[in-house]
């Protein structure tokens, strides 16, 4: 498995750990690309369902990842 399809079995694993790992080796100008794009994912038309599942479980974890704690 080469790292691209690596990266993207990680980030759509619906496992949190395996999804932070992922999007810990991205820049900020990439987790804006692909964040977007796990958007489409989730809530576009043409995507299966259980890729729609696994980009909102990957969202999902990025975002509470990235929420600021007080």
């Amino acid at each position: 498995m080469d790292e691209i399809e690596e990266f993207w079995s990680d980030l759509l694993s619906e496992e949190p750990l395996r999804i932070v790992a992922a999007w810990l080796t991205l820049t900020a100008e990439e987790k804006v690309v692909i964040h977007a794009h796990l958007m489409k994912m989730a809530v576009e038309d043409g995507w299966a369902e259980v890729q729609r599942a696994a980009a909102q479980s990957a969202l999902y974890t990025i975002d509470e990842d990235e929420a600021p704690t007080a």
